[in-house]
């Protein structure tokens, strides 16, 4: 594993955003960077923003299109659904259905 302290780390997590960015820089994977995060206790920048979240889901409720909300806030497109499906208001839980019973024969 690459040799990267706590503090560089919140350097460069500022600096590159994700961790997929910062293990290029180090030419590391991304699962690499993740493990160091977890390891000096770092919270990654992109998990835990509500403003940003919320402002998808609107942008999502009026129709845009998850491709275009990806690229407008620089996020990969399995991400943005994760987020909006996180963020999305919650449906109220299907009836299940009722069976009809089998008319009795003579």
């Amino acid at each position: 594993m690459a040799r990267i302290s706590k503090s560089e780390l919140i350097r460069l997590q500022k600096k590159f955003q994700t961790d997929a960015r910062i293990g290029e820089e180090f030419g590391i994977t991304r699962q690499a960077v993740h493990q160091l995060r977890k390891k000096y206790g770092i919270s990654s920048r992109i998990a835990g923003n509500p403003a940003r979240n919320k402002e998808m889901a609107g942008l999502r409720a009026a129709g845009r299109s998850v491709d275009a909300i990806s690229k407008k806030f620089k996020l990969s497109i399995p991400q943005t659904y994760r987020i909006l499906k996180e963020n999305s208001p919650k449906k109220s839980a299907k009836k299940p259905a009722v069976k009809k019973s089998a008319k009795k024969r003579k």
